[in-house]
């Protein structure tokens, strides 16, 4: 429920969004009353689109640095404003672009595929990138005697090892959000509730992908938890996606697997930074923004721009 306060702040966002000629984009894992307002709401594959695709003057992005990047990469000309310069990203972080150049030294072969979850200069040093949604039509993309590098999420690269066939070479990274979800839980959770189906996402760890009845990206999973005739749903990602999932079906159950004992949630620390507030005073300020060099942009720009066509 709103407060008096919630509602005039979102009174004063939506009056600066039509004054400046302003879009908000929102991550699945922001926080309700955010992707309530936001114009597109998507997981990182639909929001690059989104970012691309805009005629607004200003892109306000809630979601964390990695997605303001790259709507900053695809639109050089435009604001790109980040509610909360703070709100970064553990996957991103597992990837420090010195040593994964290194990395990359090490196999001159390989050809470089890198999850969208990490920063513009690991994009630099990347030939295509990949989101959840499309990694396995990208890699495929590659002949099969193709040696391929995927970075950062060694879960996510795993799990389309599998799938693929491929023996692609992974970087140790992962997600903080994803990595911590326990099979203990999940195990307990589908004894509790056996009428219930397993969604989960590939940035889990292997155990919990093969205790799944689903794996999906972020909008894969809302889209099968819509047009599946279950009613109860255990969900292996972040909390945030429950606002969607419930908006889409109301007459359905999902439960969180939870990763603290105090609390039936498994939140984004970085995502969750983002406010109301925070975003009224960053669309009032026009701060902080995203501020990358041209040649960052220029040459980040091309590995973004051959997903977006492989994926078109």
């Amino acid at each position: 429920m709103k407060t008096i306060s919630d509602q005039n702040i979102i009174d004063n966002i939506l009056k600066l969004k039509k004054d400046k000629n302003a879009v908000i984009l929102a991550h699945y894992y922001q926080v309700p009353e955010i992707q309530d307002i936001a114009d597109f709401i998507g997981d990182s594959l639909q929001l690059s689109q989104n970012a691309k695709e805009t005629d607004a003057d200003i892109i306000v992005f809630a979601g964390v640095h990695f997605m303001a990047e790259t709507a900053k990469i695809l639109n050089p000309q435009k604001k790109v404003l980040l509610p909360d310069l703070d709100a970064g990203c553990s996957l991103a972080d597992s990837c420090p672009p010195d040593k994964f150049k290194r990395f990359k030294e090490e196999h001159p072969l390989h050809k470089v595929i890198s999850y969208i979850n990490c920063s513009a200069q690991i994009k630099v040093l990347s030939d295509v990138i990949c989101t959840s949604s499309n990694a396995v039509k990208i890699v495929e993309s590659f002949p099969k005697d193709q040696k391929l590098i995927f970075a950062p999420d060694k879960n996510l690269g795993g799990y389309i090892n599998q799938i693929t066939g491929r023996n692609m070479v992974l970087w140790n990274g992962s997600c903080e959000v994803h990595d911590i979800i326990k099979a203990e839980e999940v195990i307990r959770l589908k004894k509790e509730n056996p009428d219930a189906k397993l969604l989960a996402h590939p940035e889990c760890k292997d155990i919990i992908l093969q205790l799944a009845d689903f794996v999906g990206s972020t909008t894969a999973l809302l889209n099968f938890s819509i047009k599946d005739k279950a009613n109860k749903f255990i969900v292996a990602t972040e909390t945030g996606i429950l606002h969607q999932m419930k908006k889409s079906s109301p007459g359905k159950e999902f439960i969180i697997v939870p990763t603290d004992e105090k609390c039936s949630c498994n939140d984004c620390p970085y995502m969750k930074l983002n406010t109301l507030e925070k975003l009224y005073l960053s669309m009032k300020n026009e701060k902080p923004e995203i501020s990358l060099p041209a040649e960052l942009i220029e040459a980040a720009r091309k590995p973004i721009l051959k997903m977006l066509e492989l994926s078109s």
